[in-house]
């Protein structure tokens, strides 16, 4: 087994793909590494602040550092500039959590959707990545729809597929699975 002092070698992690457990990956991720003694920040970045989530509980229990910098869904049709706005907030403080090289681990859930949506530019931020995480710091990224540049550039990437989820069968999202 490796020892935990072991040098560090950082990796840029995606999961992504329409089935479920993207997020439940990346917080599993997060639980062994918190085993572990590693240093951890989560930045959501379509959740809203002051929703409750199973997960944001279990965080503020844990003291695992947390922020949602997200406005929340936006469905088709409804201003996104403030979420827009809310998604450039959320990677100018993800920037400001990597550079400073503080964590062991980041993950910042639901980024493929600004990428997706151009909120972010994504050659830029696969740039930015490049130059400026530290070596020893693991970043993952989460959400459906990944572009395949970022799944390209990532050490590690997995795609989950929806087999079956009971949703399609009426069952409501529920809570400590969805949410």
């Amino acid at each position: 087994m490796a020892e935990a002092n072991a040098v560090r070698h950082g990796l840029l992690i995606v999961y992504t793909g329409d089935g479920k457990g993207k997020t439940t990956a990346a917080l599993g991720l997060a639980l062994r590494a918190f085993g572990w003694n590693q240093r951890i920040c989560v930045i959501q970045f379509i959740k809203a602040p002051g929703q409750d989530w199973g997960e944001v509980r279990a965080a503020a229990r844990l003291d695992l550092e947390w922020h949602t910098a997200g406005d929340g869904f936006v469905m088709p049709g409804e201003s996104r500039s403030q979420a827009r706005q809310a998604a450039r907030d959320g990677w100018s403080l993800a920037q400001a959590k990597i550079m400073s090289g503080n964590y062991d681990l980041i993950v910042l859930d639901e980024m493929t959707y600004p990428l997706k949506w151009g909120w972010l530019d994504l050659a830029e931020t696969l740039a930015w990545l490049r130059a400026n995480r530290p070596r020893s710091t693991s970043v993952v990224i989460t959400g459906r729809e990944a572009p395949e540049e970022l799944i390209e550039a990532a050490d590690l990437a997995t795609r989950m597929c929806c087999l079956k989820h009971p949703y399609n069968d009426g069952v409501p999202a529920q809570p400590g699975i969805e949410y």
